[in-house]
């Protein structure tokens, strides 16, 4: 299973614990109105029982009374009824009450002259049993329904219980809301990352934001302005060195050259190592172009309103490619936001990679889905597999087809220029699956704005 994040775990602990706090809560609300309700309602009965008895014992002293009657005239409503023990037998105004109705150790109580007070149920209702012993081993017993404070203790249960459901939803969305500004601060780092990552580096977080997290706010600038001063600090030490190199290639190349010119005039080894010479000076020149451009990529996009559709012909007329690869998806505007000398260094190396390694190209396709602007560079070779697909965008990486079609030709950074070149609009580059060949695909997001 997933981990539940933090904001998830912090808001569910707030649920829980309001949930447990108003369980506590509503069982002590209902336990003490339980017994309040209970105690009122079993003294208001055994007042009336005992008033009850008095009338009872009043009729009997009147030498022969009546017993029915005598029940008969008592004032008892419809919720209770009413049970006279006398030595003859028991009496009761309806037949639904007898004996069986009272317990045995209860009788025995009030036979032994002593009130008593149980709560049994009958038929299933719950009851409220009064004994109050009369003369001897007489006793005047009276019950009284409890229907409806039981029906009180049902609404008031699930009244509680409501009120919990919403104090844990309560407690939920405070833990939510909690969370949310707690974890705010936690997601402008993550934000800030994400955009420094993307190559902003100018990105900062305001420690003046929240005193008690001002410590992480000027530690994460400050290490952001040592990662920036290491960039700058290795992205001027290969531009400076690849300048450097220029010159003395420069001399090499015009001495390669002229070596190369007299071949005719050499004998076979010479002109072979003349030929390696010019070969392996031409290599190097490409590769110190390449750490060049490397080194430029380090810097923001600088976008302007580009026709890339012209800019892909102007690509494939460089290369002696014929213009008619490239096709633009209708729909596609024409101009797009973009770096143009970026965009142009992509398409370029995407070209001459697919001359070197991929038999050559077959379509340059440019389209636009959502604002992004999508390049893709067709070739047909014997594609690129899965496990390499990854890593030859990194530098110095050649993929397999490389090696086994130019031996050691090629500096391995074309493709890495073409990640970088996205990277810096926002976008990457990525091989996906084509029928037959690679398929080279550059996405450049804010280009249709």
């Amino acid at each position: 299973m997933t981990r539940l994040g933090l904001r998830a775990r912090v808001t569910a602990a707030f649920a829980v614990g309001a949930l447990l706090l108003a369980l506590v809560m509503a069982l002590f609300s209902y336990d003490l109105t339980r017994r309040s309700l209970l105690d009122e309602r079993e003294r208001a009965a055994v007042r009336a029982a005992y008033y009850d008895a008095a009338v009872v014992r009043s009729g009997l002293d009147t030498g022969t009374p009546d017993v029915v009657a005598v029940l008969r005239s008592l004032d008892t409503g419809s919720s209770r009824r009413p049970l006279l023990h006398l030595r003859d037998g028991w009496y009761a105004r309806t037949a639904d009450v007898g004996a069986g109705s009272v317990p045995v150790e209860l009788q025995r109580l009030v036979a032994a002259g002593q009130p008593a007070v149980q709560r049994v149920r009958l038929d299933g209702q719950p009851t409220l049993l009064v004994g109050v012993p009369l003369a001897g081993e007489l006793g005047y017993y009276e019950l009284t329904s409890l229907r409806e404070v039981e029906g009180t203790f049902q609404v008031v249960g699930l009244a509680l219980t409501a009120v919990a459901i919403m104090v844990a939803g309560a407690g939920a969305a405070l833990g939510w809301y909690a969370t949310r500004h707690s974890v705010r601060p936690l997601t402008a780092v993550a934000d800030a990352a994400e955009r420094i990552a993307a190559g902003d580096f100018a990105t900062r977080l305001d420690p003046t934001t929240d005193p008690d997290l001002t410590r992480l706010s000027t530690s994460f600038n400050h290490m952001v302005d040592q990662l920036v001063r290491r960039i700058e600090r290795d992205r001027r030490f290969a531009a400076d060195v690849s300048h450097e190199l220029r010159s003395p290639l420069q001399t090499l190349a015009a001495a390669a050259s002229v070596l190369t010119r007299r071949q005719a005039h050499q004998d076979a080894r010479t002109a072979t190592a003349a030929g390696l010479v010019a070969d392996e000076v031409t290599r190097f020149q490409r590769l110190v172009d390449d750490l060049i451009q490397l080194a430029r990529t380090e810097q923001p996009a600088h976008r302007d309103e580009v026709d890339v559709a012209e800019l892909a012909r102007a690509a494939c007329r460089e290369r002696a490619l014929p213009q008619s690869l490239v096709e633009v998806a209708a729909g596609t505007p024409a101009r797009w936001r973009v770096d143009r000398r970026r965009v142009e260094q992509i398409l370029l190396n995407l070209l001459d990679n697919a001359v070197r390694y991929g038999g050559g190209p077959v379509a340059v396709r440019l389209g636009m889905r959502d604002g992004i602007g999508v390049l893709e560079v067709d070739d047909e070779g014997p594609g690129v597999p899965e496990a390499d697909r990854e890593v030859i965008f990194d530098r110095f990486v050649r993929g397999r087809a490389a090696h086994a079609r130019a031996g050691t030709d090629g500096t391995g950074l074309g493709l890495a220029l073409v990640a970088q070149h996205a990277a810096a609009h926002g976008g990457h580059a990525a091989v996906v699956d084509r029928d037959r060949g690679a398929r080279f695909r550059v996405e450049l997001p804010g280009a249709g704005r």
